[in-house]
């Protein structure tokens, strides 16, 4: 006759197993949910705008920095056709090392996307595009007063897609060596929605709509 201790044992393994299977499961659909494709960073020349009905400004041409993500989402679930919950966060490493910033400033956004469409996590069949931008005045702030000429400014940059709270994608511009960005503190705040900058009126339907804040 078997004892209850082995009995209990028995029954834990098993409840173990099946918590490790599950586990794995749900890791296993986290992990081909998304793809991040592609990051591209530039300095791009905040849009002219020509208009009648009050008297010209002149306004110095300046760069802004530009970050733009491709991807694509593809849910467990195939009924599941579109999605309100995925999460960009961005980060981004500057080239500015000074006393305020040892290690330079790593600058953190989010874009919180709407309406999001299942795509082929293949990229050839579907890929979607998210952006993020910091201003003129901040990139010359964080380069003490000088902006950047050109994209030896940027160290790296970091982009992560979440759903409900799960990291489902992630990916760097130039690292090959996984999460990078936890190491460097953080700098909010610098980071704009495409809604929040002279760009937001352009290629309206290349990316994917952006919740209000």
């Amino acid at each position: 006759m078997k004892s209850p201790s082995r009995f209990l044992t028995m029954a834990c393994l098993t409840a173990a197993s099946i918590t490790l299977i599950a586990t794995a499961t749900t890791r296993a659909q986290t992990a081909s949910e998304a793809v991040i494709s592609k990051i591209d960073a530039q300095l791009v020349t905040a849009p002219a705008v020509s208009y009648s009905g009050a008297t010209a400004k002149t306004v110095p041409s300046k760069k802004w920095l530009e970050v733009e993500a491709t991807f694509a989402w593809q849910p467990p679930n195939p009924n599941e056709k579109y999605s309100d919950d995925l999460v960009v966060n961005y980060y981004v490493l500057l080239n500015n090392k000074s006393p305020l910033y040892p290690q330079g400033a790593m600058l953190t956004g989010q874009t919180a996307l709407s309406s999001v469409p299942a795509r082929s996590l293949d990229p050839k069949n579907g890929e979607l595009k998210t952006v993020i931008y910091a201003s003129a005045r901040t990139l010359e702030r964080m380069f003490g007063g000088k902006a950047p000429t050109d994209n030896s400014a940027i160290v790296d940059v970091g982009v992560t897609i979440s759903k409900q709270g799960q990291i489902i994608a992630q990916k760097s511009l130039k690292s090959t060596s996984g999460s990078w960005w936890p190491q460097y503190q953080q700098v909010p705040g610098f980071l704009l929605n495409k809604s929040e900058t002279p760009f937001a009126p352009l290629n309206w339907d290349y990316y994917e709509a952006a919740k209000k804040q």
